[in-house]
């Protein structure tokens, strides 16, 4: 079968809910994925950031093997071997005490809702059904209703009404709006420490210690979506890290296991995970020993080849490279570590076009945001590949 027959294939069967460049890929390894026909990309999205360890690791692809000829699968009917250890690793590495193990971001982020809101009542005493959460414009924390009720973006919401009510939505780094839209029912504030599908925003230097300081002082909880930048992504284990700060909730998902299996979580101290006890919230796959295994690969990989300061060093250089490129079309280049932005002026187009281009040249991104290319490569990436593709990227441009 050729490109167009399995792009067919697509078409009659699947749901269109995705709008992907018409490229069939059949292996990875490393940083470079190739498609059906042979021809070889670098791949610069990183499946949304889960494979900050790069294709098919080969530490990784050996832990999977291993556990998967033993045990995949025990459910939270039973313990498990794997499950302990690796939560043990994630914990000492995030610096929290405990952490509640799930399968997609998503997942993750409506246990920390269910955890805000059951820390309000219990440990806030806030009103019967009436917690609030504050959230960001340009906010994106999953696809579940719950979420996308609280989204900003229309074409997220359209046709999935009525939404959850309980939840704010401020500006986005705009410390005076939080301070305002505190009330005696706020239970938490939700937000993206850069955020990502929203464009790849970089709030003001500070604008995290001020919100901790200000969530802190009004006995509510910061809540601290790291799914997309957490894991080495922003040239740190994670940014909250970076900023000095320690939200209440860390949630954590994506390259959790380094692509090779959905694994998700949140990370908080034992006076906010004390709020759940046997029967109100679980998942059959959570902890699965199988994702556990490919977890504890994950994290030895992420420390043992440093992947934090490799993103932190090839980002800034990556960066400088495209601020180098001239044209009127490029408005601002913006990132932090290997999470890159380049946004095109609205007058030359959106920016798919640019990343159908890209596909051409043996780059494979995805715009975000209408006006964002994204630049996202596996933290592997070496700077001879970074030049390679800078090369590419100012081909497209000149």
């Amino acid at each position: 079968m050729q490109t167009k027959d399995f792009l067919n294939q697509a078409e009659k069967y699947s749901a269109h809910n995705y709008h992907p460049l018409p490229v069939v890929l059949t292996k990875g390894q490393g940083v470079w994925v190739w498609d059906v026909e042979g021809k070889k990309y670098l791949d610069m999205l990183s499946s949304y950031s889960a494979l900050n360890q790069g294709h098919c690791h080969p530490k990784i692809v050996a832990a999977l093997q291993t556990q998967a000829e033993k045990l995949t699968l025990t459910s939270r009917a039973f313990h498990n071997d794997r499950m302990g250890p690796f939560m043990k690793k994630l914990c000492e590495l995030s610096g929290f005490e405990k952490c509640l193990l799930m399968n997609s971001g998503a997942e993750a982020v409506e246990t920390a809702i269910k955890a805000a809101r059951r820390w309000g009542y219990l440990k806030k005493k806030a009103a019967k059904d009436k917690a609030e959460i504050i959230c960001c414009s340009g906010n994106f924390h999953g696809r579940t209703t719950t979420i996308v009720g609280f989204s900003t973006e229309p074409s997220y919401q359209e046709g999935f009404g009525p939404f959850t009510p309980g939840f704010k939505i401020i500006p986005y780094n705009d410390v005076e709006a939080l301070k305002k839209a505190i009330t005696p029912n706020t239970v938490g504030f939700l937000v993206e420490p850069i955020q990502g599908e929203g464009g790849v925003i970089v709030p003001k230097q500070g604008y995290l210690q001020a919100a901790r300081e200000i969530t802190k002082k009004n006995n509510c909880l910061l809540i601290c979506d790291e799914i997309q930048t957490g894991l080495g992504r922003c040239g740190a284990l994670f940014v909250c890290k970076d900023e000095k700060i320690k939200p209440d909730i860390l949630i954590v998902g994506k390259a959790l296991a380094g692509g090779m299996y959905p694994v998700s979580g949140i990370l908080a101290d034992e006076t906010v995970m004390d709020v759940f006890v046997p029967g109100i919230h679980g998942s059959t796959f959570g902890g699965n020993p199988l994702g556990c295994a490919a977890g504890m690969a994950a994290l030895g990989v992420m420390v043992e080849e440093k992947l934090p300061q490799r993103a932190k060093e090839l980002g800034e250089y990556f960066v400088d490279g495209l601020n180098k490129i001239k044209h009127p079309a490029i408005k601002e280049v913006r990132g932090r570590g290997l999470l890159i932005g380049v946004e095109v002026k609205k007058e030359y187009g959106s920016a798919r076009p640019y990343c159908e281009k890209l596909m051409g040249l043996g780059i494979l991104a995805k715009e975000t945001h209408d006006q964002v290319i994204r630049f996202a490569p596996p933290l592997v990436i070496k700077k001879e590949e970074i030049d390679w593709a800078l090369e590419k990227i100012k081909k497209l441009f000149t």
